[in-house]
């Protein structure tokens, strides 16, 4: 599910907070407002990389353990589509050692502790506005998920062998080829003739031969 903050200036930049926690995205959607920036909420890792491709927000807040795709993998993907995606990842204490990996790896300009509040923002903004870093796990993303990726691969392979089949015209059907036309019949009439005048010369010659003698 995707929800939408609106703010009155169209030309505000727009925040893609990814957390399936209600609490979190409150908090957050309270904080940007303060910013007079516009809010769009995403629950899942699936969801999140379709709403950036389409929207490419200026910034994204990005939990690392949301549903059917977890961040890390969702971040790789972002930055696959877009060199310049400004990424900020979201996790817990617990998971800070996972946080700071997938932070070096998809190249996200901070990871800020649970619960994200005001005064986090504000202390980390100058880094979360500033320099993207590379993302050098780009290159080991078929080894870090490689199912994910595969998966992916799969259902884009699927649909490109799908729009050039559609595409690709039927080949054209041989054309039959012709039967030879029968031939005449022999004309039987003329041979008939032949025949009859050979015997009537024949006969002729015959008496002439008789009478001479």
């Amino acid at each position: 599910m995707v929800r939408v903050t609106e703010t009155d200036d169209p030309d505000a930049q727009l925040v893609l907070v990814v957390d399936n926690n209600p609490m979190s995205t409150m908090r957050l959607t309270q904080v940007f407002t303060q910013k007079g920036w516009r809010i769009e909420i995403c629950e899942d890792g699936d969801l999140a990389v379709d709403t950036y491709v389409q929207q490419r927000p200026d910034l994204v807040l990005l939990s690392l353990d949301i549903p059917t795709m977890d961040g890390h993998t969702a971040a790789l993907e972002m930055r696959e589509s877009d060199s310049h995606a400004r990424i900020a990842f979201m996790a817990t204490r617990a998971q800070r050692q996972l946080a700071a990996d997938a932070t070096h790896s998809a190249g996200a300009v901070a990871w800020l502790e649970k619960p994200v509040t005001q005064t986090i923002i504000d202390d980390n903004w100058e880094m979360i506005m500033g320099e993207i870093p590379e993302a050098p796990g780009l290159e080991d993303l078929d080894q870090l998920y490689p199912e994910d990726v595969d998966s992916m691969r799969a259902k884009r392979d699927d649909e490109e062998v799908v729009e050039v089949t559609s595409a690709m015209p039927l080949p054209a059907l041989p054309l039959p080829t012709p039967e030879p036309a029968p031939a005449p019949p022999k004309k039987k009439g003329r041979k008939l003739k032949f025949l009859l005048i050979l015997i009537l010369l024949g006969a002729i010659g015959g008496a002439a031969y008789y009478f001479l003698a």
